[in-house]
Order: C-alpha cells, then sequence, then structure tokens
C-alpha cells in the first residue's frame, strides 16, 4: 500500500496475554516511510563478533505434540481454538497453500521488506478459497543484524501487520549472532516471538495485535494437512550451516538435530506417510550466490540422516543467499529440488558469473548430479507452495509483478508417488 510518514510504535512494558492467537491487523492500513527506530552500521558490532565461534542450541521448550526427540508443531495448534475447523476447511478443499521466503529484514529502512510483505498479502484475495494461503513458514534472518528485539518492531511486526496468516519460523545465523559484549543472550528475541508457551504479545510487537508464535523449538515438525516441514537450525555463521558437533570438533553442540532429522523421516518412513515432506533449513546445501557458498558438511550430515530412514524429502528449501536459486538433485534413485529464496527483502546479491565471465544461462550442468535449473538475482520475491494429495508445486512470485499478477516467474512441480519433476 503507498507509504506514511514515520509513525511511533507504542510500545508494551512487558508480554501481555491473549486468549487465543492473532494475526494480521483487522484493517488495512499504508506502508511506513520510515523505521520508527533508525538502523545505525553494525560494521562496528561486526569486530567483536567472533566469526568462527558457533553457538550453543536451545533445549526444546516442549515436545509439543511430538517427542523429545521430535519435537512437532501442528497448524490446528497454530490455530488456538479455530485448528479443528481451519484443518477440516482445508482437508474440504484438497490442497493446502503457504509462503516461504528468508532474508526479509531490511537494515535501511522499509521498502523493500514491504514490497514483498504486500505481495504476499495480495495472495490472499483469491476467489476460490481454497487458493488462499494457510501460513507463512519464514526461513530464517527475521531481525538484523544480531536479531535484536528493539529492531523486531520495524523489521518484522510493521512490515507484516497486514499479513492475516500465523507465520512460523526457523532462525538464520543473523537471529543468533552476538557480539562481544552483547548484554542479550543467542536467539533470546527470536524465542521470545516464535518460541513462546502461549500466544502472548510481546512487547516487540508494540501497538500491534499479532501475537507470538508458539513453536516448541528452534528446530521441529510442522504437521499440516497434506505436508510436513522438518526445520533445522543452522546455527550463526556467515558459511558453513552447522548441525551438529561435527564428531565432537565442536564441543558447543551436540547431535540432538541429527538425531531428530532421523527420527522425524523414519515416522514418515514407518507410517507410510502420503503426503509431501519438505526439509527446511536457513543455509543452502548448493549456492551459486557471491556472497555465500555452499555447507558440504551439512548437506552430507543431512543425506546419512535420509539413508538412515530409508526416506528422502520431496524439496530443500533454504535463505541465506539473498537471491532465489533452484536446483535439482539426482540422488537415491530420486530428483530433488533444492530452492534458495533468501530475497525476501534484506538486500541482493548477485549469482556468480561463469567461466568466461558471463551470466550464467541456465539449465547449467554443476556436476553429473546436480544442475542448476533457475536462479533471480535482480528482483526480491517469495515462493507460494501448493499440496495436494497427488503433488507439490513450488512457486517463485517476484514482488515486481505488482499485487495483481498471478503468474509465477519460476515452478517446479512434483510427483509425490513417482517423484517426478516437470
Amino acid at each position: 500500500m503507498p507509504s506514511h510518514p514515520r509513525r511511533k510504535a507504542i510500545r508494551a512494558p512487558r508480554a501481555t496475554a491473549a486468549a487465543q492467537p492473532v494475526f494480521g491487523q483487522p484493517q488495512l492500513s499504508p506502508d511506513p516511510s520510515s523505521f520508527v527506530k533508525p538502523h545505525p552500521s553494525d560494521s562496528g558490532l561486526y569486530r567483536r563478533t567472533n566469526n568462527k565461534l558457533v553457538q550453543p542450541v536451545p533445549e526444546p521448550r516442549s515436545a509439543g505434540s511430538g517427542t523429545t526427540v521430535e519435537p512437532v508443531l501442528t497448524l490446528a495448534e497454530v490455530y488456538g481454538d479455530a485448528g479443528p475447523a481451519k484443518v477440516a476447511a482445508i482437508e474440504k478443499a484438497g490442497q493446502v497453500v503457504f509462503h516461504c521466503v528468508g532474508d526479509t529484514g531490511s537494515v535501511k529502512g522499509p521498502e523493500t521488506q514491504s514490497l514483498v510483505a504486500d505481495k504476499m498479502v495480495s495472495d490472499f484475495n483469491e476467489v476460490n478459497r481454497a487458493n488462499v494461503p494457510s501460513f507463512f513458514f519464514h526461513l530464517g534472518d527475521v531481525v538484523y543484524s544480531f536479531g535484536e528485539g528493539k529492531y523486531y518492531y520495524d523489521q518484522f511486526y510493521e512490515p507484516y501487520r497486514d499479513y492475516p496468516g500465523p507465520i512460523i519460523a526457523i532462525p538464520g545465523n543473523h537471529d543468533g549472532l552476538v557480539y562481544g559484549g552483547d548484554s542479550a543472550p543467542t536467539l533470546d528475541a527470536f524465542l521470545r516471538n516464535f518460541c513462546a508457551p502461549a500466544p502472548v504479545r510481546t512487547a516487540e510487537a508494540g501497538g500491534l495485535l499479532r501475537t507470538a508464535m508458539i513453536a516448541p523449538s528452534v528446530y521441529f515438525t510442522l504437521e499440516s494437512p497434506f505436508v510436513r516441514i522438518l526445520g533445522l537450525y543452522s546455527n550463526v555463521l556467515e558459511d558453513p550451516g552447522i548441525i551438529s558437533s561435527e564428531g565432537g570438533t565442536r564441543p558447543q553442540l551436540d547431535d540432538r538435530q541429527l538425531n531428530y532429522l532421523t527420527a522425524a523421516l523414519k515416522r514418515c518412513k514407518q507410517e507410510k506417510y502420503a503426503g509431501a515432506v519438505i526439509l527446511a533449513v536457513h543455509h543452502p546445501p548448493f549456492t551459486g550466490g557471491v556472497n555465500h557458498s555452499g555447507s558440504p558438511r551439512m548437506l552430507e550430515e543431512m543425506d546419512k540422516c535420509c539413508e538412515a530412514a530409508g526416506f528422502w524429502p520431496h524439496a530443500v528449501v533454504s535463505g541465506h543467499a539473498h537471491n532465489y536459486q533452484r536446483y535439482t538433485r539426482s540422488v537415491a534413485g530420486l530428483q530433488v529440488p533444492y530452492l534458495v529464496a533468501g530475497d525476501g527483502g534484506h538486500g541482493l546479491a548477485r549469482i556468480r558469473t561463469d567461466v568466461y565471465g558471463q551470466p550464467v544461462r541456465t539449465p547449467y550442468p554443476v556436476t553429473s548430479t546436480l544442475s542448476f535449473d533457475s536462479y533471480d538475482d535482480t528482483k526480491y520475491g517469495y515462493l507460494r507452495v501448493i499440496v495436494n494429495a497427488q503433488k507439490i508445486r513450488i512457486e517463485y512470485h517476484t514482488a515486481a509483478d505488482g499485487t495483481t499478477m498471478k503468474t509465477p516467474d519460476d515452478q517446479i512441480t512434483v510427483d509425490l508417488k513417482t517423484r517426478v519433476l516437470s
């Protein structure tokens, strides 16, 4: 919507209880033209950061609807008392639709993050209610540069004030990053706003109505009709992503997330789960961007979990690299799409050129088992995911297309039974 002059956030002194979860504001409002709290340069704080030191992963707050090994959050729980009716409506519609993107917070001003948020909100304007999104699964880096609570209003609550659905998240590296002398522990504000024990209204929300999300952990399974999303936390390094102790070489960490992922995949195998299984992790296993590299050790560990369980996800989604990328990987006799959606508003990064210094022409054969199929490094955007009993379709939409355009700029479809891509 058109911008308005900077408005003052009404800061609550502490978290306040809400009987039921609340998502968007009841009335649409114009976008802000500036931040309530200006964001100065973080260069000085970065110099006080140990860029090789990982941070401990918090124990799950609870098992949720799962176990201590596999914490589970159900979509019914997310919707509170309205949950059973919401789940029934999705099942009756025969499909679930949701959003995915990461790296949404901007330190320069609200314009780019508002562009993406407004485009996502426009997806709720559908004649057929079956096409309306049921939630937004955030791929991490909600708030820059150190996940500070004081920036949550400008970088999260305000841009998504009109988003009328729940926002569930895994943390990115910036959500947990700390600097020398930081008074807040790692993931402090993220836990308060996304892993709360109840749908309270936090101080960070200011005068807005959205309540905190109730994920049981920073790694967990989201259980929804037609889809399970297995979310991992890949820690605070710029590169690579870290999800384990890596054979005891990282004493700050343990192997809980490997145990979690193996257990979640084994449950899919044992239950003969017929829906889509999506693995979400902030750091991408593969990336061709200029500002980040892939995470081969993390990929190797995820592969071992899949092999131990005898089950592979239908797709892998990540953020971190500030652009859109799509790969096809051949593994275990299957084709699995790996997507990067890190262009949610923070700032764009270009894709590396080819060996001749020219823009990469896709599809580009990276290896005999990996193809780089599509990318966009010039526009902000997000993923719109549609899952029914037969297939999963992952669409890429750009904010530059405007709020009335419904045609995706790129898409990939996975047949859930045959695993054939189209």
